[in-house]
């Protein structure tokens, strides 16, 4: 299965605006997301969709995937039929409740995929339910073959409007969810997941900032953008700092060194390093990528 790489940035765009779906490609964003779903009204789904049919060809070069609309809806049979053609880079799939979803939509891309001789597209699958975040661990082990689940994305407004809930300013009512989005993914070996983009205030970048800086600290590895203004930070936050990085090549270093000698624990500036601390250190240095260095 072909992968997208480390996504830190996820921007949507609408996919009823071809002016947009350009410029999109143009930002910093690590992943471009074609929206056919909340972003476009119903009547110009069918409009939105011969759009998006026509851009994977010249956008090729591009990490652009397409959000359809939801599995249940009418508008998902003609979504996979329009868009999923050679060039498509991967699907992302909104409001997905179990693992039975998950077969229903693989067998039908299955059919798809051979009738046009393409590769085996990967899919983000969108958590936005109570039901969703209580199966998730299921949906994750879920392996039919080829393999297909790239990873997931968290969606906040659509769970806790499920849940009758409101989000608040500092994202509590959130731990959750995201936890258990993460803890599901590592458990069956996929990416850490996307979190749910920042909705509140599109200009208030502080508390953009903040609510990226909780996500990363529970594990999400990237994050849904809503806005070109929100991938720099995004991709900040997302991204080990330049101190980070010097931290961890002065820990690997120490460490083998140790190591050599016989010494499987050290302290390195009064702090206990042992092997996980170490195995951390080169988990960041392996992700080749600081927009701060």
């Amino acid at each position: 299965m072909p992968s997208l790489g480390w996504i830190r940035s996820a921007l949507f765009v609408p996919g009823n605006r071809p002016d947009r779906i350009d410029k999109a490609i143009k930002t910093k964003a690590d992943v471009v997301i074609i929206d056919l779903e909340d972003a476009v009204p119903v009547s110009e789904k069918a409009a939105a969709r011969k759009i998006v049919a026509e851009k994977p060809g010249s956008i090729s070069a591009h990490k652009v995937i397409v959000r359809t609309n939801g599995i249940g809806t009418p508008f998902f049979k003609d979504d996979l039929e329009a868009v999923l053609v050679p060039g498509i880079k991967g699907l992302i799939i909104p409001k997905v409740d179990d693992e039975a979803s998950i077969s229903r939509l693989h067998e039908q891309m299955c059919a798809i995929e051979l009738q046009r001789s393409m590769p085996t597209t990967p899919v983000i699958i969108m958590v936005e339910s109570a039901k969703a975040v209580v199966n998730i661990h299921r949906i994750a082990c879920f392996r039919p073959s080829p393999a297909r689940l790239l990873s997931f994305a968290f969606g906040a407004a659509d769970y806790t409007y499920d849940l009758g809930i409101s989000i608040s300013e500092d994202g509590r009512e959130l731990i959750y969810p995201r936890s258990r989005l993460v803890v599901a993914s590592r458990a069956a070996e996929l990416p850490a997941p996307l979190d749910t983009p920042y909705m509140e205030n599109l200009k208030d970048m502080q508390a953009l900032e903040k609510d990226a800086l909780r996500a990363k600290q529970l594990g999400l590895g990237g994050k849904l953008c809503l806005h070109p203004n929100q991938i720099e930070i995004v991709n900040r936050i997302f991204s080990p700092s330049a101190a980070e990085v010097q931290l961890a090549r002065k820990i690997v270093e120490v460490f083998e060194e140790a190591h050599k000698n016989g010494v499987g624990v050290i302290q390195m500036d009064g702090k206990f390093i042992d092997k996980p601390v170490f195995e951390r250190a080169k988990q960041i240095l392996a992700s080749g990528r600081s927009d701060s260095l």
